[in-house]
This record gives C-alpha cells, sequence and structure tokens, in this order.
C-alpha cells in the first residue's frame, strides 16, 4: 500500500511510505484518512505509555485531524505494553477524540486486550467519557464503527 504525501491525503507521514515502512520506524503509529473520517493507530512489537503519549500529541494537533473522527487501534501485531494502571488512567483521561466518537481497540494478546479494557474502564469513569470498546477481532470492531474494511 502506497500512501500519498500528507499535503494530498491527509496522511501524517510526509513522502512516499508504505504502512509496513512506517510501522516498522515507530512502534505505535497513525494515519488519518480524513475521506473517511477515521483514523487508524498501529501497534507493533512492545508499545510503551511514552509513544502512546506521543502519538496522542501528534494526533490532536495534526491539521487533517478532526476530534469528531472515529478510530481504530490495532494492537494485533503488538507482543506487549508497557504501561502502568496509573499510566492507563492518565491517558484514558485526555480528550483527543470528543464523546461521540467511536474508538475501537482490537487485541489478540489476552494481556494487550486486559489492558485495553482497563482503557475502556476508565474512560468511562473519567471526567471525558467516550465511546470505545475493546474487540479480540477487527471484523468486529469494523462493523461497531460501521465500515466493511479499512480504507486502502
Amino acid at each position: 500500500m502506497q500512501l500519498a504525501p500528507m499535503c494530498h491525503s491527509g496522511d501524517i507521514y510526509c513522502g512516499q511510505s508504505s504502512l509496513t515502512d512506517i510501522l516498522a520506524k515507530v512502534p505505535f503509529s497513525y494515519l488519518v484518512y480524513k475521506e473517511h473520517r477515521l483514523v487508524v493507530s498501529s501497534g507493533s512489537g512492545l508499545v510503551t505509555w511514552e509513544e502512546i503519549k506521543a502519538r496522542q500529541e501528534e494526533t490532536k494537533t495534526d491539521p487533517s485531524f478532526d476530534p469528531t473522527f472515529n478510530q481504530v487501534v490495532d494492537l494485533r501485531s503488538a507482543t506487549g505494553i508497557q504501561m502502568s494502571g496509573d499510566q492507563a488512567r492518565m491517558l484514558a483521561s485526555r480528550q483527543i477524540f470528543s464523546p461521540e466518537s467511536r474508538r475501537a481497540f482490537v487485541a489478540t494478546n489476552p494481556s494487550i486486550f486486559g489492558m485495553g479494557r482497563m482503557w475502556e474502564i476508565y474512560t468511562e469513569f473519567s471526567k471525558t467519557p467516550s465511546q470505545i470498546r475493546v474487540f479480540a477481532d477487527l471484523p468486529s470492531a469494523l462493523k461497531w464503527l460501521g465500515l466493511e474494511s479499512l480504507p486502502q
């Protein structure tokens, strides 16, 4: 899959890069699909709290991003998440997306799925709740978001 330069497609990475190239450089990355009103975040290998926090900062200041967009967080290629419960609570309390946005976390690894559920619960009880659901498979997550597939 080739991505067009940022100024034409709304993707966050400049130049010509494949999704595989991006994931190889950054264990936790994201792409904005403005025309689909969707942010796709992907994690591979060991994903850290610092990486997630940095991508949140980038996302909220990205000119292609709109807080009303939905999000898929694809963690199927992640082998672990290095984050404490307090760090998960802090990230969940940050308001990057609007309360109306749907955010689907996809994780097949049981410990990552559990961390996603913790994030979901923290978000539900925060001062800024949002619609987050954790799924064990991508098709169920896409269905919840009203999508048939990820944008190409």
